[in-house]
């Protein structure tokens, strides 16, 4: 079935909403759409993670590093680091594409 990134969005009034996109082996590829209210969450995943972000700019803080995105962007997180989302645009909303990259020894 083909699909596209950017339709069906979901309406979120707070936080951000997760779509898990494929499952295979040991990679998950997930899209997200943040709404402009991002909750505080501290994220520290015990997989690698590859995150890009497709529309709109947000602030992304990881370990200690402040990073401002604009779309097109994109980082490599590994695994146990934390990180977390601290502001995100309204217009456009933030779309991102994350790729978790789990290791083999760890559930997926």
């Amino acid at each position: 079935m083909l699909r596209n990134l950017f339709q069906d969005l979901p309406r979120i009034d707070r936080g951000e909403a997760f779509e898990e996109l494929l499952r295979c082996s040991n990679v998950r590829i997930e899209r997200i759409l943040s709404s402009d209210r991002p909750e505080s969450v501290l994220y520290d995943q015990v997989q690698d993670e590859w995150v890009c972000l497709l529309q709109g700019e947000a602030e992304l803080w990881v370990d200690g590093e402040t990073l401002t995105m604009r779309s097109g962007d994109y980082r490599f997180i590994p695994a146990g680091t934390p990180h977390r989302v601290n502001k995100t645009s309204t217009d456009p909303r933030c779309l991102w594409l994350a790729v978790h990259i789990h290791d083999h020894s760890t559930e997926a």
